[in-house]
């Protein structure tokens, strides 16, 4: 039925055709996007009781944040408008880790549209300049969460730290191969940057118009903020050509973009700007002990640090540690064992003489040396090897899949902050799916 009732004369309805069926014409219920509801539902209600959201809040309720509070400026009685509530900021990147959301623009957008981001967030005022601040400020508060999140677990028995599996994984720096320049390009950059925040000050002092300033005050914090990455780049130069060899030190170059990153060589074989992300996880729970975040592109120096790390987080290192062939250096090796008392299972290296054994010592060998060779050669040692690839690879994988493949902050701190919330984000999930696994006893009555 046509409606005479328009502002604009409106095009005559066409009426898709349907195919015609053997009883007649099929009849659909087309829709109404111009049907109006009344509805009245409460964000509570908008949530199922069983939702992971709800149990992101349940752990973080639990969080002591005493810390985060005690920096909020914004006091009773005194003027200033109210911070927000670090619970809900620390559960929403948290829910947000877990469902693969990285950036801060968008678990902006999903605050207003997702109704699981809107019961986390409940109302309270935020912005994304606001999440992104605060994803990477407290690295060191995300480190201590983690340590007494695995310690509450070990002290309720689910995990104890027996056995342990190291793997490391490159992940993409925030920053481009074209952004690495060698030291004399350096400080021409920092020439160029300094010239232009001298520029722009002047140009600031002599507007008078509002408007302008306040642009041209943005121009001069990024032209301010390029100059300090050029200083640090060039600061960092000289610890890039120590680690070459003399007649390749003027080739040393390092990015202006993100002065920390690193070319590595990546999974596909390609050489990218990047972060070597290290996870040590229990083998008997998938639950992860350690993080580190360096820009080493080799592995062969990471293990005695994560082993120290887990003894500093809790006070006891694990009976046995897997790696593989990456971290097989001896010295590593030795230390771990004998310094550390903790059993190393990892490869074998094939010795430049192709007849001869590789699992029997080597001449100069320590005692611990020989007796790893000899261990990895045994049954036992083969099958116990196994679990690392079920274990740190699959937590490797894990994260990829939740979009752990670029960091979309700079440098090495914030780049630990982010992976710091994807073991936490892991734990989680692993926590509430090993408590699912615990029988519940019948209380007797």
């Amino acid at each position: 039925m046509e409606d005479d009732n328009t502002l604009f004369p409106l095009p005559p309805r066409v009426q898709p055709e349907r195919p015609e069926s053997r009883g007649g014409r099929p009849r659909v219920v087309a829709p109404n996007r111009g049907q109006i509801e009344l509805r009245s539902v409460d964000l509570d209600g908008t949530l199922p009781l069983d939702h992971r959201a709800r149990a992101v809040w349940e752990y973080v309720q639990g969080l002591d944040l005493s810390e985060v509070y005690g920096r909020i400026r914004a006091v009773e009685g005194m003027a200033g408008r109210p911070a927000a509530a670090p619970e809900v900021v620390l559960a929403l990147w948290l829910y947000a880790t877990v469902e693969g959301v990285g950036s801060a623009r968008a678990l902006d957008r999903l605050t207003e549209e997702h109704d699981a981001y809107r019961w986390l967030r409940g109302g309270v005022p935020l912005n994304y300049h606001l999440l992104a601040d605060f994803r990477v400020e407290h690295d060191e508060l995300l480190s201590r969460l983690l340590t007494q999140s695995v310690a509450a677990l070990m002290a309720s028995g689910i995990v104890e730290l027996q056995r342990v599996a190291q793997d490391g994984m490159r992940v993409r720096a925030s920053a481009g191969a074209a952004s690495f320049r060698r030291g004399p390009a350096l400080n021409e950059c920092l020439q160029d940057a300094e010239e232009q925040v001298e520029a722009l000050r002047k140009e600031l002092d002599d507007d008078p118009a509002a408007t302008s300033r306040r642009l041209k005050a943005a121009r001069e914090r990024a032209a301010e903020d390029r100059r300090k990455r050029v200083q640090e780049a060039l600061a960092q130069l000289p610890d890039v050509e120590a680690k070459k060899d003399a007649k390749s030190k003027d080739k040393a170059r390092v990015s202006t973009t993100d002065p920390d990153a690193r070319v590595m060589k990546m999974g596909d074989g390609g050489y990218r700007p990047a972060y070597n992300v290290q996870f040590a996880t229990d083998t008997a729970t998938q639950v992860i002990v350690g993080v580190s975040v360096d820009n080493q592109g080799t592995d062969q120096n990471q293990l005695s640090p994560m082993i120290e790390q887990i003894r500093e987080r809790y006070d006891e290192v694990p009976e046995e540690v897997l790696v593989d062939a990456g971290y097989t250096k001896l010295a590593e090796i030795e230390w771990v064992e004998v310094v550390e008392n903790v059993t190393v299972y990892a490869p074998v290296m094939q010795p430049k003489d192709p007849t001869r054994d590789r699992h029997q010592p080597m001449p100069g060998d320590s005692d611990a040396l020989a007796a790893w060779r000899q261990r990895m050669g045994t049954d036992e040692a083969k099958e116990i090897y196994k679990e690392r690839a079920a274990t740190a690879e699959c937590v490797n994988a894990a994260a990829r899949n939740r979009g752990f493949r670029q960091f979309l902050v700079r440098g090495q701190r914030k780049a630990r902050a982010i992976a710091l919330w994807y073991a936490l984000a892991h734990n989680l999930m692993r926590t509430l799916a090993l408590r699912a696994m615990v029988p519940v006893v019948p209380v007797a009555t």
